[in-house]
């Protein structure tokens, strides 16, 4: 699929989009109707009356520009296996990252930490292969928090075209 664009740029989907919004921003009384929102996100992390649990992090996920796929991103951790001192490593995988910094001076390449979420019993549900979705990982009503996994990647800003911000949350602690 191609995107066809004007001469000034702007592709005719994007124009189209633009128009819908100005009606709808022309007939509606409530503008800022999305509760769950990157910019929604960002207040409530910044506003001390919304942000009473102290909270830490805006989780989000990514969409890739050629597929419209979102991105997973993958990982190996090592950890513990038992009580004996053994280590195993583990494939980790999940659409959720949390930002951690910027890594060039042109602030396109930041580096992200992989987030997984956790069910109600504890379970972390990010492993390797059985997720295609976001919402593959995100099972029914059970997942109750994030967990940080320690385990982080680089990636180019640029080769991205979405992102979808989560509310924010303070990540259950890395496994040591």
């Amino acid at each position: 699929m191609s995107c066809e664009r004007r001469k000034d740029g702007e592709s005719c989907v994007c124009e189209t989009v633009r128009k819908i919004v100005r009606a709808q921003n022309e007939v509606a009384r409530n503008r800022d109707c999305c509760t769950t929102s990157c910019e929604q996100s960002i207040k409530q992390l910044l506003s001390p009356s919304t942000n009473g649990n102290g909270f830490t992090t805006i989780p989000f996920a990514l969409y890739c520009k050629e597929d419209c796929e979102p991105f997973i991103g993958s990982g190996i951790s090592r950890s513990s296996i038992g009580g004996g001192g053994m280590n195993a490593m583990k494939c980790i995988q999940t659409p959720i990252f949390r930002a951690v910094k910027f890594v060039d001076k042109d602030e396109c390449c930041v580096q992200l930490e992989l987030l997984v979420p956790v069910n109600m019993g504890g379970t972390v549900m990010g492993s390797c292969g059985k997720g295609k979705t976001i919402c593959d990982f995100f099972p029914g009503k059970q997942i109750s928090n994030l967990k940080a996994t320690g385990v982080c990647i680089t990636i180019d800003l640029d080769c991205f075209c979405g992102i979808v911000c989560l509310d924010p949350v303070t990540p259950l602690p890395a496994p040591q």
